[in-house]
């Protein structure tokens, strides 16, 4: 097959680097592209270039901008299928997922495009004492300046999507170290942003190694980190961040409590794709499931043939919704916390099998301890548990009791309990009658404990990105 040598994208130019390293396809093994390696002197250079290019874009008109991400929204649809392709081809993500990725992508900036107009400040009263009597007060919203982005290997279009298209629309220049996994995707949008006419340092894509990124980390001249991956790499890269503001969108372990009113049947089949979409490689994928007691037994063995009814495999196969795990090594780590989680007690209820093409097809198992890796960490993979509580108090007290809390979801019919959920649950979404595995693009999302801190969601990445100034008029 062609082997694609690509370049990185840095102050408006597409550029050689001289070093590459290869990029594969997770399912069939095969290199499908030599990427370039950004150095330090290349990082430099983006990072002057995001400096000189920040006032003049953070002073264009906000219908300039918003026409820019029109004009990207309308590129990526220009060119969706072969994104999806894309991110098949190098994410291992089975094509319907893909598909839908894409059409995400699409909406989040148009989206954006739509927030960059409405997009301000607020008028606030000065007479609230005698005092202010004689003022006006106005507030208005200004960007930060340059932002750095670093994206994984999951959402290779889409969690870019939603760090670039607020900072266009607010006018903050950002360079993207997208996950060196998948950074086709990441330097197929650079072609569609030059193409929408960005100004040259708005939007800049660098692969490299993450101890050379980490330089730029440090670097006072970039006024805001935004992450999304591991929460070990989240937290210290926190620590290095120096004075800059830092958003963080880190692990998860989502939890699913079934009580015994909930529609079973719609519940089920819901869990199963929430479970093993994308092999569980997705950090609000479903991880532990609590069922009420009453409905246990029965549950949970529905919950294994349901989950035999998921097709893993080739990805490029419209009706696979399990495909490859990332790496290899993915797979080894998976069935070694499987392991302990049966060593220490949990019980088989579906047992995964290696497929050829880096597949891991979906493991169930019950009764797992909480001292499990299994249980406590984030697995990531295609592995759900299923365990029984007796009371509603103590399932809610199960979903709290991780490090993590990013989303989680309830399935009731019960007002009472609802309101208890989003009263008690330590997370930072709480999904009703359906699965953690889903965001509506324009809400807060993040999470809190390990899964991070700052929300996502167009206007609330805009927030993250800008500060207040105020305006004081003595009329």
């Amino acid at each position: 097959m062609t082997v694609i040598q690509e370049r990185c994208y840095v102050a408006g130019e597409f550029v050689n680097t001289g070093q590459y390293f290869d990029v594969s396809n997770p399912y069939t093994g095969d290199v499908i592209a030599k990427c370039p390696m950004a150095d330090d002197d290349l990082l430099e250079r983006a990072m002057v270039a995001a400096q000189d290019a920040f006032k003049p874009f953070a002073s264009l008109h906000r219908d300039e901008r918003a026409d820019m991400l029109r004009k990207i929204s309308d590129g990526i649809a220009a060119r969706s299928e072969d994104f999806a392709r894309m991110i098949m081809s190098e994410g291992g993500k089975p094509i319907s997922l893909a598909r839908d990725e894409v059409g995400r992508s699409i909406f989040v900036s148009r989206y954006a495009a739509e927030q960059a107009i409405r997009f301000g400040g607020e008028w606030l009263p000065a007479d609230i004492n005698p005092g202010g009597r004689d003022y006006t007060t106005l507030v208005r919203r200004v960007p930060l300046g340059p932002t750095l982005a670093v994206s994984p290997f999951n959402f290779p279009l889409n969690l870019i999507m939603h760090k670039l298209a607020p900072a266009i629309a607010v006018g903050c220049p950002t360079i993207i170290k997208p996950s060196s996994d998948t950074p086709l995707t990441a330097l197929m949008l650079a072609q569609v942003c030059h193409d929408a006419g960005l100004p040259p340092g708005a939007v800049q894509v660098v692969p490299c190694r993450g101890s050379s990124f980490e330089k730029l980390i440090k670097d006072d001249r970039a006024k805001m980190l935004s992450f999304t991956g591991s929460d070990i790499v989240g937290w210290r890269l926190k620590e290095i961040a120096g004075r800059k503001r830092v958003a963080l969108e880190l692990g998860g372990n989502a939890a699913v409590v079934v009580h015994e009113d909930a529609d079973l049947n719609f519940a089920l089949a819901r869990i199963v794709l929430g479970g093993y979409a994308h092999a569980g490689q997705i950090c609000i994928s479903i991880q532990r499931v609590f069922v009420h007691e009453p409905i246990y037994d029965g549950f949970i063995m529905m919950l294994a043939e349901g989950s035999k009814s998921i097709k893993s495999g080739d990805p490029s196969d419209p009706q696979v919704f399990c495909g490859p795990m990332i790496k290899p090594s993915e797979i080894d780590r998976v069935q070694a916390w499987i392991k302990e989680a049966v060593d220490l007690g949990g019980k088989i209820l579906l047992e995964g099998k290696v497929m050829d093409g880096n597949v891991l097809t979906p493991t169930l198992i019950a009764d797992v301890p909480r001292e499990a890796k299994a249980y406590s960490g984030e697995i990531f993979g295609p592995v759900m548990i299923v365990n029984k509580y007796k009371t509603y108090d103590e399932a809610l007290d199960l979903v709290n009791d991780s490090r993590y809390g990013l989303q989680a979801s309830v399935f009731t019919n019960n007002v009472g309990r609802i309101k208890q959920a989003f009263d008690e649950l330590e997370v930072g979404a709480i999904i009703i009658n359906d699965i953690p595995t889903m965001r509506i693009d324009n809400y807060p999302y993040g999470g809190v404990k390990d899964s991070g801190q700052g929300r996502e969601g167009v206007t609330c990445t805009m927030h993250e990105m800008t500060e207040e100034r105020v305006l004081v008029i003595r009329v």
